[in-house]
């Protein structure tokens, strides 16, 4: 081989290792653009999901300042304050008044007893089959007298607490 072959062959043996070189270090930088960009997707996704929780948390927010405001000028409707609680019973019986002349007469329960002779008349359970009396029939009067007592409690629970409400609304009413 010549020397100007040699020199030759050197040359491109020379801009082979340019070229390999350059195209190491072209596909680093082209993965390094391509790495960014996929950080400011995921960051640009992650702005997205920020935003529209905060969208619906403005909106949820604006919706209570305008139920607030509905509530307060429409409606009438104020959070309670502290001067409109109660401490006992003595407190809520304090605020009724009696009453007025022509008022109609207050609504009163009627109960009754049952009696074991109110419980006897009713009807026997016969077997349709054997004819003979069901086993279970003397449980029943027990059974009608504890349904009638827990009627009437419950009954009576229920009108006690619809005038301690009537009671209390009256008295914040007079109080405002």
């Amino acid at each position: 081989m010549s020397p100007r072959g040699s020199l030759r062959s050197a040359g491109w043996i020379a801009v082979l290792a340019a070229c390999a070189t350059l195209f190491v270090v072209l596909t680093f930088r082209v993965n390094a653009v391509k790495s960014e960009v996929r950080l400011a997707e995921r960051r640009i996704v992650a702005l997205q999901q920020e935003k529209m929780l905060l969208e619906t948390e403005f909106e949820t927010r604006a919706s209570q300042r305008n139920l607030s405001n509905w509530n307060e000028v429409e409606f009438g409707y104020r959070a309670p304050r502290a001067a409109q609680y109660l401490e006992n019973e003595r407190q809520l019986a304090s605020l009724g008044t009696p009453r007025a002349v022509g008022a109609p007469a207050p609504i009163r329960v009627a109960s009754a007893e049952v009696s074991d002779d109110a419980a006897r008349s009713f009807p026997r359970m016969v077997s349709p089959v054997t004819g003979q009396e069901f086993a279970g029939a003397g449980t029943i009067a027990s059974d009608i007298r504890a349904t009638a007592a827990h009627e009437r409690a419950s009954l009576s629970s229920q009108i006690t607490r619809n005038a301690a409400r009537i009671v209390l609304k009256a008295g914040m009413e007079a109080g405002e």
